[in-house]
């Protein structure tokens, strides 16, 4: 069984597709009693449970001399991924899904604005049709009222591809992808238990919102070590492709468990944001 999930390589990227999509679908069924920042604290804390085990039987060590970058890497990730669940409580599915899943794009942008980078006509090409893809997509949703969760939305990706520019500058300094996981987990959660109190506290879970929070704690953990495993282990592009699944995973489970019917505008637009953020892949 070991060698197997060995020559998984790029395929782990289906893994953790499948898992962030059941985890999204999971918060936002928990959405209808629990709080975003509530969710999110669990999401992190159940997580953080796991991770501390092989740290406290002295497997894994996680001290590290990178606070600031790790700092820098933890907000925007803790940021993004609460404007990810304030608007799975908002939007369909898959639309707040797509909208997350511009971080390639915004990943692009902040390469140019924080390292002076150049873009390649691919890459070039590729924001272009990302941005007709996110007007599509919330031209419905702009009509409907929802312009805040669609902002919003958009917004956590801006935070994603944010994320992902310091994780490539942990990876610069040296820093482990184990060390890095770890302590967002960490920094993520204590952020999230400040907001819950200052907020008014935790509210009181019923059986089904247990169930729905460990599922969502548990598979986000398993989507963040498969995600940081097929990055390790398969080729750059396909992996990046694979990711967008979790967009495709994410419409099936809406349509199949939340009966959330998406217009013909939204779906052209979460395929141009797919095959963009494929095309800034291949071309960075």
């Amino acid at each position: 069984m070991s060698g197997w999930f060995a020559r998984l390589g790029s395929a782990w990227m289906v893994v953790a597709a499948a898992s962030f999509a059941g985890m999204s679908m999971l918060a936002a069924m928990a959405s209808q009693h629990i709080g975003a920042i509530e969710i999110l604290f669990y999401r992190t804390a159940i997580g953080l449970a796991v991770l501390l085990v092989p740290v406290a039987l002295g497997h894994e060590g996680v001290a590290t001399v990178h606070w600031p970058a790790h700092f820098r890497r933890s907000i925007a990730g803790y940021l993004s991924m609460a404007m990810l669940f304030y608007a799975l409580t908002r939007l369909p599915l898959a639309t707040a899904v797509t909208l997350n899943y511009t971080s390639s794009l915004s990943f692009a942008v902040c390469c140019v604005l924080l390292r002076g980078e150049r873009l390649s006509q691919r890459v070039k090409l590729a924001l272009l049709l990302g941005f007709v893809g996110i007007v599509l997509i919330l031209r419905p949703t702009f009509h409907a009222g929802q312009w805040l969760p669609g902002l919003v939305g958009l917004l956590s990706g801006a935070g994603a591809g944010l994320a992902l520019f310091h994780v490539r500058e942990l990876g610069e300094l040296g820093e482990r992808p184990g060390v890095t996981v770890f302590w967002l987990y960490f920094l993520s959660t204590v952020c999230g238990l400040a907001w819950v109190m200052l907020q008014g506290g935790f509210t009181p879970l019923g059986l089904s919102d247990l169930s729905a929070l460990l599922g969502v704690g548990l598979l986000g953990l398993l989507g963040q070590l498969a995600m940081t495993r097929a990055y390790k282990e398969g080729r750059k592009f396909v992996v990046s492709s694979l990711a967008y699944l979790t967009v495709v995973f994410s419409a099936l489970l809406g349509v199949v468990f939340g009966g959330q019917l998406l217009s013909a505008s939204a779906v052209l637009g979460m395929l141009m944001i797919i095959g963009c953020g494929m095309l800034a892949a291949k071309g960075s």
